[in-house]
């Protein structure tokens, strides 16, 4: 049976299909970064300190868990979206994220039984979420003509961006008021949603019928997941070095994760009905859109863990904002970024509709460009107009790259592939945002170990730490100190522990005072900030560089429009 058109449903199902899907975007990326400032009101819930030894695993699962079954599941949901309808797939997907939600709000356990509770059903939840991301621009590819198709998925996928950042800014507000409401705000909307898409969205797109690549999806899920696994260990300390990359578990996973996805291209390429279709990157357009893609969520989840490191560790204490306070202020003062994406994304996502994705797309990566160096170039201890107008730059450019390239990438390929395609493409951006965190967070570590322990133990001896005390701290690995900070806690409060009750009323105040901490590592931070800040512009250049060769812009035809009027004649005979 030949499924609907777009025609046959009304020209209003479009309006529909964007409002929903976008809907399940926003609060599936909102959940993916909402317990990230939470985190410090949500293990003092289930009172566990994570940063105690052999608790760092929970902070570390509670941070990338979501992320990385995100970025492993999102091409396999895309592929059996084209088989088995990528509105059921979708549908599916909203109602398992509101069940984890509701499951999520309700932890019964407490300690390490609690983060068991939350990491195990954030896990189901990030299945829900990829069912949602991974096949919401499949259908709205499917929904809108070619001439508007910039513009819905520009709102849709900006909205997604938007979603990292409102997280935090959200999760900041909810742990205030009590954690389980960073997990209750899921619960309505999952719920609505979940019965909206049931009700609303219809199947209009080609469906493709053939066998489930069972041999394909183990071998690609076995081999993603291994190496997202080992990136996030590999920011853990091992053997006495500050990261895990001479950890013999690390590199063993990195070499069987690299064999199972060479073994995937092999079985890709001789199976009848592949998970990924690997012909698709024959198109230039594709390929271009898909690199420039990884690269630039590489480069923005980097940024978007080191502006929280630099406001919550340095700048908000060196301004009078305690420890504790500095989780939900370092989410106010990231607006600007999140304002960005918000202006530019649909505008840029509509115009792209009229002169191609290449323009915008490639302009959009260099000022993103401009704002790292921008970054890099500011004092630890700016002034925040400046970096305010950073933020807003950095957030232009993306939303002026992310809807222009995602548009290109879903019109180079066929209608009965655009699952698969949208489930590839999402697969690419959030395999960039986990690997972001353990290549920025190694290379800010290595920056740290070269200077760090020094200044840490000179300025811990001239406050009344003994010279032993102060030995032991400097020598443990950086990571415990940056974690320190995320978390919203005093780290020198956490690194001293009880030896603060032997310094004199004056030491004790000066080293756990808002300036201690932040001015004694500022100069180490900012060696590891140009590490970080170089590397992220390395990569959004040549993200602009495969972004410029994607080829000239085709105009699109448009017969969509003589379908639209016999809609509305068809509407009004009715």
């Amino acid at each position: 049976m030949t499924p609907p058109t777009t025609t046959d449903v009304g020209d209003r199902y479009k309006w529909i299909a964007l409002s929903n899907t976008t809907l399940g975007t926003l609060i599936a990326t909102i959940d993916a970064s909402i317990v990230i400032i939470a985190m410090p009101a949500i293990f003092r819930g289930i009172g566990l300190d994570p940063l105690t030894a052999g608790n760092i695993g929970y902070l570390l699962w509670m941070i990338l868990g979501y992320l990385l079954v995100s970025a492993v599941l999102v091409a396999p949901v895309g592929r059996l979206g084209d088989i088995f309808g990528r509105v059921r797939m979708y549908n599916a997907g909203f109602a398992i994220f509101a069940a984890a939600s509701i499951l999520l709000s309700v932890d019964p356990f407490h300690a390490r039984g609690g983060a068991l509770w939350l990491i195990g059903w954030r896990i189901v939840q990030a299945s829900g979420g990829a069912m949602l991301t991974g096949n919401s621009a499949a259908i709205l590819t499917d929904a809108f003509p070619s001439h508007q198709r910039g513009m819905a998925l520009g709102i849709n996928q900006i909205t997604a961006l938007a979603g990292q950042f409102l997280g935090l800014l959200a999760g900041g507000l909810l742990a205030a008021l009590d954690w389980r409401a960073v997990f209750w705000v899921s619960v309505p909307v999952g719920v609505v949603g979940t019965v909206w898409s049931y009700r609303s969205l219809r199947e209009i797109g080609t469906r493709t019928r053939s066998r489930i690549d069972w041999l394909g999806t183990t071998t690609f899920t076995g081999g993603l997941g291994l190496i997202l696994t080992a990136m996030t260990y590999g920011i853990q300390p091992y053997g006495g070095h500050p990261t895990g990359w001479t950890n013999p578990r690390v590199l063993g996973a990195l070499a069987l994760g690299v064999l199972l996805l060479v073994a995937f291209c092999f079985v890709e390429s001789r199976v009848a009905a592949p998970m990924f279709r690997l012909g698709l990157f024959r198109s230039r357009a594709f390929v271009a859109g898909n690199l420039a893609a990884l690269l630039t969520a590489i480069a923005r989840g980097g940024l978007q863990f080191m502006l929280i490191i630099w406001l919550q560790g340095i700048w908000l204490p060196l301004h009078g904002y305690s420890f504790e306070n500095t989780p939900l202020w370092a989410g106010i003062y990231m607006l600007p970024l999140t304002c960005g994406f918000l202006i530019a994304g649909p505008t840029s996502g509509y115009l792209s509709d009229r002169f191609g994705a290449r323009l915008f797309s490639t302009t959009g990566l260099l000022l993103v460009a401009a704002s790292f160096v921008g970054l890099m170039s500011i004092p630890v201890d700016f002034d925040y107009p400046v970096f305010a107008l950073l933020l807003l730059l950095s957030g232009l450019g993306q939303g002026m790259f992310s809807a222009p390239n995602t548009a290109a990438i879903m019109g180079s390929v066929e209608p009965a592939e655009r699952g698969v395609a949208s489930g590839m493409r999402s697969t690419l951006q959030n395999s960039g945002t986990a690997l972001s965190i353990g290549v920025f967070f190694s290379l800010m570590i290595a920056g740290l170990a070269h200077s760090l322990p020094t200044q840490l133990s000179s300025g811990l001896q001239a406050h009344g730490v003994s010279a032993a005390k102060a030995e032991e701290i400097a020598g443990l690995p950086p990571v415990s100190t940056l974690f320190a900070t995320f978390l919203g806690n005093n780290p020198i409060q956490h690194l001293l522990g009880g030896t603060i009750h032997q310094l004199s009323t004056a030491d004790a105040e000066t080293l756990t005072g808002h300036e201690f901490f932040p001015r004694l590592v500022a100069g180490a931070f900012h060696h590891g900030l140009t590490i970080v800040f170089t590397a992220a512009t390395l990569m959004a250049l040549t993200a602009a560089a495969a972004s410029l060769s994607r080829g000239r812009h085709q105009r699109a035809v448009r017969p969509d429009d003589t379908d639209a009027a016999d809609t509305r004649l068809e509407e009004a005979t009715h």
